[in-house]
């Protein structure tokens, strides 16, 4: 199944109403790597004048998940996924457009397939990297995904 913006896009609407409300937008996405974007505004601000923590978590959570949701429909076979473990470092406070980017789409869809395969658990390490407009590094989240076939 190709990967398309819009369909992504409303998707995450119906199923991920809070991180569409917030802002949250898949803005890139390829078979390797997923970007997406959300622009501290008022409704995803903290008391501090920067983006919210877990809003900059929803958009890096998506970055690396969006990879295993579209391998699994695209497979037509029942496999759950669940984050197992989640390790966030914020070097800089959130402000204006700030991208989450994952680069390891291969390393997804090559556990989801060993989970089909082997019908054993999976359990993979998906890394993103949040950057501001001038490309310094905002937040970094690691997120430990288990996968198993229903």
């Amino acid at each position: 199944m190709k990967l398309n913006l819009f369909k992504i896009s409303v998707f995450t609407f119906f199923k991920l109403p809070a991180a569409w409300w917030a802002g949250v937008r898949v803005s890139e996405i390829n078979d390797t790597s997923c970007e997406v974007s959300v622009r501290h505004r008022w409704i995803n601000q903290n008391p501090f004048g920067s983006m919210f923590w877990a809003v900059q978590g929803m958009a890096a959570e998506l970055s690396t998940g969006v990879f295993f949701i579209w391998s699994i429909k695209s497979q037509k076979v029942a496999v759950s996924m669940l984050v197992l473990k989640n390790k966030a470092t914020f070097k800089k406070k959130a402000k204006g457009l700030i991208r989450f980017k994952c680069d390891q789409g291969e390393a997804a869809v090559a556990a989801i397939n060993k989970t089909i395969d082997t019908g054993e658990p999976v359990i993979v390490k998906m890394k993103s990297v949040g950057t501001d407009s001038s490309g310094v590094v905002v937040s970094e989240f690691e997120f430990e995904w288990t996968l198993k076939r229903k």
